[in-house]
C-alpha cells in the first residue's frame, strides 16, 4: 500500500514537471516582448462616432490582460492594424405586418498582423460578429454600449486566438 502512494506521488510530480510551460491563455512560447495596435479606422458605410477608438482600445486591453507583452506606440515586435469595414444594422425576423421583430448589428474588422521576429506568422483576415436586439427598440444608449461590448469581446478574442494562441 505504501508503494502505491509513492508511485502516485511520483507520477503526480512528473506530470507537473512536464507541464511547466503551460499557459492558460494558450500562449507560451512567444519570441516577442512588445506589441503595438495601430488605430483601426472606421471605413464602413455607416459611421458610428467613437467606434474606431473603442475597438482599438478593446484590442489593446485584451492583449495587455492576456499576455505579458508590453504595449508600445511604435516599433513593436507584434503589430496589429486594420479597419472596421462593416457596421450594419439589418432586420433578421419579421412580424405578420412586415415590421422587424428582431434586428441584428454586425461589425466586421479587417486585421493585418505582423510578427517582426517571425514573418511566417503574419496574417491578414476578416473577423466579424453580431448582436441581436428587439425590433421594437432603438440601438441607443445602454443597449448600444452592451452590443458594442459583446461584439468587441468576441472579435478581439478571435483575433487573439488566430494570431497568438493559434486556435
Amino acid at each position: 500500500m505504501k508503494n502505491t502512494h509513492y508511485t502516485i506521488l511520483l507520477l503526480f510530480t512528473m506530470s507537473f514537471q512536464g507541464c511547466w510551460k503551460y499557459s492558460f491563455t494558450g500562449v507560451s512560447d512567444l519570441n516577442a516582448d512588445t506589441f503595438q495596435v495601430n488605430y483601426f479606422q472606421n471605413t464602413s458605410a455607416l459611421i458610428e462616432p467613437g467606434l474606431d477608438r473603442d475597438f482599438t482600445i478593446a484590442l489593446q486591453d485584451l492583449l495587455t490582460n492576456q499576455t505579458s507583452l508590453g504595449l508600445v506606440p511604435s516599433n513593436g515586435d507584434l503589430v496589429y492594424e486594420g479597419e472596421i469595414t462593416e457596421y450594419r444594422i439589418s432586420p433578421t425576423t419579421a412580424t405578420s405586418d412586415n415590421r422587424a421583430a428582431q434586428n441584428r448589428l454586425t461589425i466586421t474588422v479587417q486585421v493585418r498582423f505582423f510578427d517582426t521576429n517571425n514573418p511566417d506568422e503574419d496574417l491578414e483576415q476578416r473577423f466579424s460578429f453580431f448582436y441581436d436586439y428587439p425590433g421594437s427598440s432603438q440601438l441607443v444608449g445602454n443597449q448600444k454600449d452592451i452590443a458594442h461590448e459583446e461584439i468587441f469581446e468576441r472579435i478581439t478574442q478571435d483575433i487573439f486566438n488566430a494570431t497568438l494562441a493559434k486556435w
